[in-house]
C-alpha cells in the first residue's frame, strides 16, 4: 500500500480537509465530496472552474462556507416548557397526546387502551342475574318493611270481639263488619263547613256492611245493613240498628249484628268522615258511574249523570246523600256498596301499590283513618283488599215495609224469611240464592 493510500484510509470522510490527489486526478477533492461529476445546478456541483493551485500555496485551505455541504443535524429533544394554545405551559413533564372521549389509559404493556380504541366488555349473563336478584331482594325487603310498619300503625280497639253468652259459633269463611261512622274527629270548623258534615256531637254509624269471604273459589258477598233497620239490641230494647252503636259503641254493635243475623263476626273495621276523604284523595280520586244527576246542598254535592272521577269531598257527599230513587235509604246503600268496591279495587291495583307516590300516602291515610279490632293486623287487611278487588256479589238485606219504633220513629222492617235464607247461606259458606239477590 502506498503512502497516499494509507493517508486516505486514516482520514475520515466529511472532515472538510482536502484529500491527497490520486494519479490522473487533476484537482483536489474534499473529504465526503462526490467521486463523480455532478450536473450543473445540482447541490454540491461546482459553479465555476477552479484555478490550479499555485506552487507554495497551503494545501490545507478549507473550502468556502457556501461550498461546504452541511451534515444532517439531529433534531433537539422537545423542551419541557412550551406554549399550549397560546399560553405558557407549566411543569416539566412532556406533553401527552389528547385521547378521545371515553378512552382510558392502557391497562398494561402491549394492551389496547380502554374506550373507543378497543372492544367494550358486555356484562355476562351471570352479572345480569346478580343485578336482577339484588333488585328483587331490595324490593322484597322494602315490601316486608312497609308491611310491618303498617301493622304497627293500625289502631286496635280492645274488647270489640269478646265472647259473650249465646254468641253464634264460628262458621266457615271469614266475616267482616265494615262500618262508616259520622265522626267529625280530625275535621276543623272550615273542613266541616266545606264537607257539609254539620256540627253534630258524638259518633253514630252512617253505613254498615257485612262482607263474607268464602274458603273456596266462590266470589265474596257484600251485604248492606240499613242503619234504620228495626232490630233487638241485646240487653236493651228494640230500636234502630245504629242506636246500638250510639249507646254501646263498636262492641254492642257487633253483638247486635250477630244476634240479628246469626253470623259470627271475625273482624271489625271502622272509618270516619275525615279518613274517608283522605283515602280517596290519596289514590287520586275514584271513578264512579253516577246513574242520575244529584243536587243535594245538605251533602254539599252537585253531580252530573255519567261516569266521572270523584274527589274525596264529592265521594263523601255521594255516599251520604238521600236524594234520588223512590226508596232513598235503599238507593243510599247501593251507592255505598258501589263506592266501597270502587275505592278498594283501585287502592289494591298494581298502579297504586307499586307507585311509591301513591302507595305511601295511601298507607299513611289508611292507618290514620282506620280503626280495627285488636286481633286484626296488616295481613288481614291485605286479604280484605284482595276480596274487595275480586268484584264481590253485592246485595242488601231483603226488607218488606216499615215498623214504628216507640220514641224512635219509622224503621225498616226486614223480610224475615228471605233474610234468613241470605244469612244461612253465609253461615254455611255457600253462594246466596239468585232469587234472594234479585228480590233485594
Amino acid at each position: 500500500m502506498s503512502e497516499d493510500d494509507r493517508t486516505r484510509a486514516m482520514r475520515s470522510p466529511g472532515d472538510g480537509r482536502p484529500l491527497p490527489p490520486r494519479p490522473n486526478d487533476g484537482r483536489l477533492r474534499s473529504g465526503g465530496a462526490p467521486a463523480h461529476r455532478l450536473p450543473p445546478g445540482e447541490p454540491g456541483a461546482p459553479t465555476q472552474k477552479r484555478p490550479a493551485a499555485e506552487p507554495g500555496a497551503p494545501t490545507h485551505k478549507l473550502p468556502a462556507a457556501s461550498q461546504t455541504p452541511e451534515s444532517p443535524r439531529a433534531e433537539p429533544p422537545p423542551r419541557s416548557g412550551g406554549r399550549v394554545y397560546g399560553r405558557e405551559r407549566s411543569g416539566k413533564s412532556p406533553i401527552r397526546p389528547f385521547r378521545s372521549r371515553g378512552e382510558g389509559p392502557p391497562k398494561g404493556p402491549g394492551e389496547p387502551p380502554r374506550g373507543a380504541g378497543g372492544p367494550r366488555r358486555r356484562p355476562s349473563g351471570k352479572t345480569v342475574l346478580k343485578i336482577l336478584a339484588g333488585v328483587l331482594v331490595l324490593l322484597l325487603v322494602a315490601a316486608v318493611g312497609m308491611f310491618f310498619w303498617i301493622d304497627s300503625r293500625l289502631a286496635g280497639i280492645d274488647g270489640v270481639l269478646d265472647d259473650y253468652p249465646d254468641r253464634p259459633a264460628d262458621t266457615p269463611g271469614t266475616n267482616w263488619l265494615l262500618v262508616g261512622s259520622d265522626s267529625r274527629k280530625g275535621l276543623t270548623a272550615e273542613q266541616r263547613k266545606k264537607l257539609a258534615t254539620g256540627k253534630a256531637a258524638g259518633q253514630r254509624t252512617d253505613s254498615m256492611m257485612l262482607l263474607h269471604i268464602p274458603e273456596g273459589s266462590d266470589k265474596p258477598t257484600l251485604v248492606s245493613l240499613p242503619r234504620d233497620s228495626a232490630v233487638d239490641i241485646p240487653g236493651k230494647r228494640r230500636d234502630k240498628l245504629n242506636t246500638s252503636y250510639a249507646i254501646g259503641g263498636p262492641k254492642l254493635l257487633v253483638q247486635t249484628v250477630e244476634n240479628a243475623t246469626g253470623v259470627h263476626v271475625d273482624h271489625y273495621m271502622e272509618i270516619g268522615f275525615a279518613g274517608f276523604v283522605d283515602i280517596v284523595d290519596a289514590i287520586g280520586g275514584v271513578e264512579i258511574n253516577v246513574r242520575a244527576a244529584v243536587n243535594d246542598p245538605k251533602a254539599g254535592l252537585k253531580l252530573k249523570k255519567g261516569t266521572q272521577v270523584l274527589t274525596g269531598a264529592q265521594a263523601l257527599g255521594y255516599v251520604r246523600t238521600r236524594k234520588g230513587g223512590a226508596l232513598p235509604d235503599f238507593e243510599r246503600t247501593k251507592r255505598q256498596r258501589q263506592f266501597l268496591g270502587a275505592v278498594v279495587k283501585k287502592a289494591a291495583s298494581p298502579g297504586v301499590l307499586i307507585n311509591p307516590f301513591t302507595s305511601i300516602p295511601l298507607a299513611f291515610s289508611a292507618t290514620d283513618a282506620v280503626e280495627v279490632d285488636s286481633g286484626t293486623g296488616a295481613f288481614n287487611m291485605l286479604s280484605l283488599g284482595l276480596a274487595m278487588g275480586d268484584s264481590p256479589v253485592t246485595t242488601v238485606v231483603p226488607f218488606g215495609g216499615n215498623e214504628q219504633i216507640p220514641n224512635a220513629g219509622t224503621a225498616v222492617k226486614w223480610d224475615r224469611a228471605k233474610a234468613l235464607q241470605l244469612f244461612n247461606a253465609l253461615k254455611e259458606d255457600k253462594p246466596v240464592p239468585k232469587e234472594i239477590i234479585d228480590a233485594s
